[in-house]
């Protein structure tokens, strides 16, 4: 299985890195089957770094290799992700103990539903019934520098703007 990554680096061996902000699944190394989610997310760190150019880095990932590590994959938004993705983003000091999550990636529509959930104008149920109208991409958390192994590095392709 094909998966990207978009960043201002040509990305050969991935790591695990500390965020600058909070992310839906922690710190680790994100990447998504979808070309467009990864060119949409470097685009955004070539504005906010002011460079011209950036990768989108393409990997092959050991979907076999995947079973040897404790893996959590949420299919949908459901009771159980919003609780996750909220609990990384909103708790300081949350940490997990999955090698590997897998699920739906927080766009921006969704980042404006989680924030009416936040403020409690809208319910956990009502959050997920809106949620389950967008057509969301997914998102691959490796957080464990051994869960980096089920990658290999194929390319990086350039992106100018």
């Amino acid at each position: 299985m094909k998966l990207y990554h978009g960043s201002i680096e040509k990305v050969e061996m991935p790591e695990i890195r500390m965020p600058r902000r909070t992310l839906d699944y922690g710190k680790g190394f994100y990447a998504t089957s979808s070309y467009e989610q990864a060119e949409r997310w470097v685009r955004r760190r070539m504005r906010e770094n002011r460079v011209n150019v950036g990768y989108i880095n393409e990997y092959e990932l050991d979907t076999n290799a995947m079973d040897n590590y404790k893996t959590i994959r949420f299919k949908m938004p459901t009771e159980e992700w919003v609780d996750f993705v909220m609990a990384n983003r909103t708790q300081v000091g949350f940490s997990h103990d999955y090698d590997i999550v897998c699920g739906p990636v927080a766009n921006d529509h969704v980042y404006t539903a989680f924030a009416l959930y936040e403020g409690h104008v809208i319910s956990k149920q009502a959050l997920i019934a809106e949620l389950r109208t967008y057509t969301l991409v997914d998102q691959y958390l490796f957080h464990t520098e051994t869960a980096l192994d089920c990658l290999s590095f194929i390319e990086a392709k350039e992106i100018r703007i």
